[in-house]
């Protein structure tokens, strides 16, 4: 559905998938089975500030109370596990807490701005739930995965890989009266904790014990196997079209599975490696013809050189250039595959 996330499930991603399930499920049981308790985990301000609830700003900021803010903050999680691929638990975690605790301090300023300027009371009217830091990773999303367009309405809308999770974010920006005081704090948040103002990042972040310990103790609990899926094949192809299809992406995988060998060699032992010498690219491979008796002699086209234009977009989520450019042309400079391929190696 959402091409820019990549295509393995929860692989390599298990502090996603405990957030898709424990507060989903905690979520389900309070609205279904323990709708009295639900008062516990209420997120109000006033009473913290009047009371000295502290423990509102924990437990109030944890489960969602509404439905439908469970459902599409599951699904933005879903869709930003690749971050957790990429950095790794313990730095996604780190950006998640540091996010989390940071929209605490920006709530309470937005809403005595809003007292003090307009005289409107939300302090006890907020959302509850793990709102804040799923905001906060949409300044990740936006800054290091690449658009690329996939379709266009009218001649001048683009569709990009990117537009579906926007308008998610938006239907859950837009799903309550004040959940945009927690949508701006944890965009906020997320651009402090990004740009790295103040050094908040060694502050506000997991400790190597802790994590060592999380990744002893839950890790095996919630961590998912690799998928062995296969591209579906269409159905109205003939038998010799979907041998063809079938030979080219088991090629495909071949090629990729071997980039991913090499770039791990390199990163144990350093330099640069001779991509030609460990596989060619797929164009100049020859193509291949099942048909009887008839042999082919036509010779793929010499390979296109990748844009300066895809290359950039891959180095600016961290990749270097050396690997943008085999990824490249491994995927037969499809931004899509490559993208896909670098985040989950």
């Amino acid at each position: 559905m959402f091409t820019s996330t990549g295509s393995s499930g929860l692989y390599k991603a298990p502090l996603s998938k405990s957030l898709l399930l424990v507060p989903s499920a905690l979520s389900l049981l309070l609205a279904l089975l323990l709708p009295h308790c639900q008062k516990f985990f209420l997120y109000d301000l006033q009473a913290v500030k009047d009371d000295f609830q502290i423990w509102r700003l924990i437990c109030g900021r944890i489960i969602c109370l509404d439905l439908k803010d469970t459902f599409c903050s599951s699904l933005l999680i879903y869709n930003f596990r690749i971050f957790e691929r990429r950095f790794g638990s313990r730095k996604f975690a780190s950006f998640l807490l540091g996010s989390w605790v940071l929209s605490a301090f920006f709530d309470f300023i937005l809403v005595e701005a809003l007292q003090y300027s307009f005289g409107i009371t939300t302090a006890s009217n907020l959302p509850s739930g793990f709102l804040a830091p799923v905001f906060a990773l949409f300044v990740p999303f936006y800054c290091s995965i690449p658009r690329v367009q996939v379709a266009q309405i009218l001649g001048q809308f683009s569709i990009t890989n990117k537009t579906l999770i926007y308008i998610l974010g938006l239907q859950l920006f837009t799903s309550g009266s004040y959940i945009w005081i927690v949508a701006i704090s944890g965009l906020i948040s997320g651009m402090c904790y990004n740009s790295r103002v103040l050094k908040i990042h060694q502050v506000l972040c997991i400790p190597s014990w802790m994590a060592k310990l999380f990744s002893w103790t839950l890790e095996p609990i919630f961590s998912s196997s690799e998928p062995t899926s296969e591209a579906r094949i269409g159905m109205g192809a003939t038998v010799d079209i979907q041998r063809q299809q079938r030979m080219e992406l088991l090629d495909r995988q071949l090629t990729l599975s071997q980039f991913a060998h090499a770039r791990r060699q390199r990163q144990r032992q350093g330099g640069m490696i001779n991509w030609n010498r460990l596989f060619p690219p797929l164009r100049q491979q020859r193509s291949v013809n099942y048909q009887d008796d008839r042999p082919s002699e036509q010779q793929a086209s010499p390979p296109l050189e990748a844009s300066e234009e895809q290359v950039a977009r891959l180095m600016e989520m961290g990749f270097s250039r050396g690997d943008a450019l085999e990824a490249l042309k491994a995927s037969n400079n499809d931004l899509n595959v490559a993208t896909n391929f670098l985040l989950q190696h």
